[in-house]
């Protein structure tokens, strides 16, 4: 669905987008476990300026492939008021989970908070939530890899497959 290659363009393509409007901002940079860590340990080396790294783990999924009640894992720091916030995380796909990121952090006091995804998934419906920087747009399939799991396996792929129709 979309090759090792095409996901190591996006991810320099973002790092270059990220660099150009957060580099003078000294970003708190969250990574949305257990999803974002492939994405952020692949993008934070392409990031060359100053930033400091935390993260946040909050769910929808556990063990199935059809999202459930938002459950909080671990909340964001005392350390996110008036700072400029970028989350990263694997998907962006009905954006419930990013947008209770968002509300919460601007919530704690948050100066500007950004999203960037490694991909977004074309649902054809609107979203709580736009991301800032998408590195990938995927049809409207369950998708595994670069971080993304079914039921905890194969997030470790470094290319972004999806589950055969009737599957999911």
């Amino acid at each position: 669905m979309c090759p090792a290659a095409a996901v190591a363009e996006a991810l320099t393509r973002l790092a270059r987008e990220i660099t150009a409007r957060l580099a003078d901002s000294f970003p708190l940079v969250l990574c949305v476990m257990r999803g974002g860590v492939i994405f952020t340990g692949q993008l934070l080396p392409q990031l060359k300026f100053p930033l400091e790294l935390d993260y946040v783990e909050v769910t929808r999924y556990g063990a199935s492939t059809l999202g459930g009640e938002l459950s909080w894992r671990v909340a964001p720091g005392p350390g996110v008021a008036g700072r400029v916030i970028l989350v990263l995380d694997d998907i962006l796909d009905e954006g419930n989970t990013l947008a209770a990121i968002r509300e919460k952090l601007v919530a704690m006091g948050a100066s500007r908070v950004f999203v960037a995804v490694l991909s977004e998934k074309d649902t054809g419906r609107a979203k709580p939530v736009i991301a800032d920087f998408t590195g990938v747009k995927l049809p409207n399939r369950y998708v595994f890899g670069c971080g993304m799991d079914v039921k905890g396996a194969w997030r470790n792929l470094p290319e972004i497959y999806a589950l055969k129709e009737g599957k999911e």
